[in-house]
């Protein structure tokens, strides 16, 4: 016991969980809260720094642009370089691109901060999925980490667009920019003291060329769907767009089955749960980004919402988000995946359905408050279980891959299906016979209708969702060895070292 008190008393400094998990959680939702913070913001931006029309949309799509591109990046990054140095260098940037970015005084320097941070977020995002990994690698422990991370992720966009409207009329658009900062202080703060400092030590090789091909890929792949906003899609340089993306990767994926250390594992992918799981998440996103996006301007331009009064009107989407996280995150270890996703995209699909019945006289109660409901718990529902089933029972230099991947689903998946669905909606207004205001709503309400549609797909994806392994799901009695109850020999030892030392048995 003396040689098992020495050892804990070197290794006690060392991972302290509950920081880790305040850092992953934060990661999380500074991800989520910069992809909604800045669009109720967008009309005093324009009129302070003098943005064209056209090139307003720029502000939120800079920071796509990067973060789509660089997310397959950042999560190899993870397994080559040490989860802790990716996550504390993303910090970093992000933390320091959102002071500067608040003192642009030109278009131009607003875009490039956005454009950084979305540098900065495809680094955290994957590195705070692989932390939680690792340090709960099994149990009710894991479902509960999880569960808080898939609370930060989806509160994190539902937050930003309150938070967006009170910062832009109570002071100004600037606050709304710096906003994040705080946040990144503390959770590298936690970072630093609570993660391994050897979790940087890893070996292996950045595959460049793969890390070359899949990024200038995922950027043109990105870029391509936000010009079809104006171009639409059948323009000559938008398909040629879509004929190279599709070039570099395919030669992305023969380069990859060559290489001895791939920037992804196509074995990962066949494996039937984690494949479903990134599947879902495209579809749920492609969903979630376009109502949020959708809703927001039918609330400000549909029924004269002010940012206050918006924001404010997301309130009760929030509330449902977190009552539906916690509650998944009970249920995961007593009836698996399966249900939850299940349950939560049909409810999801119900949501935007109630929600696509909107009109110019429609009340807040009859069509905003009821499907909001809805909407968050059936979002809530599905967002913990697939964040857990995407990175369970892989090795450790799989996790980060593997965050990074499902990353790329939510952000791809969000980018091209809001972009399309703008398309729909705009066609829709053209084809309305009637006032201008009213043919605006209707544009709205079919890409919702739409939106649900996209849904019912998830459903149906999650009504044949794969059975899992013996260890690819946590059950109520695998409890994660990291939070292990002290021996009965505890007088000698501290609950610390016995959580530490419990990770790898002595023998």
């Amino acid at each position: 016991m003396r040689y098992r008190t020495q050892i804990g008393a070197r290794l006690r400094p060392t991972t302290r969980p509950h920081l880790v998990l305040t850092a992953a959680a934060l990661a999380q939702f500074l991800v989520a809260f910069d992809m909604s913070v800045m669009n109720v913001a967008l009309p005093d931006i324009q009129s302070s720094l003098g943005f064209s029309d056209a090139d307003l949309s720029w502000v939120v799509n800079a920071y796509a642009l990067a973060f789509g591109g660089l997310l397959l990046l950042g999560g190899r990054l993870c397994d080559v370089l040490g989860t802790r140095r990716v996550l504390l260098a993303g910090f970093a940037i992000f933390g320091l691109v959102s002071i500067l970015g608040a003192l642009s005084t030109a278009p131009w320097m607003l875009v490039v901060a956005r454009a950084v941070q979305g540098v900065g977020a495809a680094l955290i995002a994957p590195a705070g999925l692989a932390a939680l990994s690792a340090m709960f690698p099994t149990g009710k422990q894991r479902a509960r980490a999880f569960g808080i991370g898939a609370m930060a992720s989806a509160g994190g966009g539902a937050i930003g667009v309150v938070l967006s409207g009170l910062l832009t009329d109570a002071v100004d658009w600037r606050l709304v920019m710096f906003s994040a900062a705080p946040f990144t202080v503390i959770a590298a703060c936690a970072a630093f003291v609570g993660m391994p400092s050897h979790s940087g030590g890893r070996t292996g090789r950045l595959d460049t060329v793969g890390a070359a091909l899949v990024t200038s890929g995922l950027v043109l792949l990105a870029y391509t769907v936000v010009e079809t906003e104006d171009r639409g899609w059948t323009d000559p340089l938008v398909l040629v767009g879509f004929g190279v993306t599709a070039v570099l990767l395919g030669i992305f994926a023969l380069v990859e089955s060559r290489v001895a250390e791939p920037l992804v594992r196509f074995a990962t992918l066949r494996r039937p749960r984690i494949a479903a799981a990134n599947l879902i998440m495209c579809v749920l996103c492609a969903a979630q980004f376009s109502g949020f996006f959708f809703v927001s301007l039918y609330l400000q331009r549909g029924l004269g919402y002010s940012p206050t009064r918006t924001g404010l009107a997301f309130l009760p989407f929030c509330i449902g988000l977190v009552l539906a996280i916690v509650l998944s995150t009970k249920l995961l270890t007593r009836v698996g995946a399966k249900p939850l996703l299940v349950g939560g995209t049909a409810l999801a699909s119900a949501g935007l359905f109630w929600f696509s019945r909107m009109t110019t006289d429609s009340d807040f109660l009859a069509i905003v408050l009821g499907p909001s409901l809805i909407l968050s718990i059936g979002i809530g529902l599905c967002f913990m279980p697939l964040s857990n089933i995407a990175t369970a029972d892989l090795p450790p230099d799989e996790v980060g891959m593997a965050s990074g991947l499902l990353n790329t689903s939510r952000q791809i998946g969000g980018s091209i299906g809001l972009a399309a669905l703008v398309s729909v909606a705009a066609a829709a207004s053209a084809r309305f016979d009637g006032p201008a205001l009213d043919g605006l709503v209707d544009g709205y309400s079919t890409a919702l209708l739409v939106c649900a549609g996209l849904l019912a797909v998830g459903f149906l994806l999650a009504l044949a969702f794969p059975r899992p392994t013996a260890l690819s799901e946590p059950t109520a009695f695998s409890e994660p060895t990291v939070f292990s109850e002290p021996t009965t020999d505890a007088a000698e030892t501290s609950d610390d070292e016995d959580q530490i030392l419990s990770n790898k048995p002595l023998t």
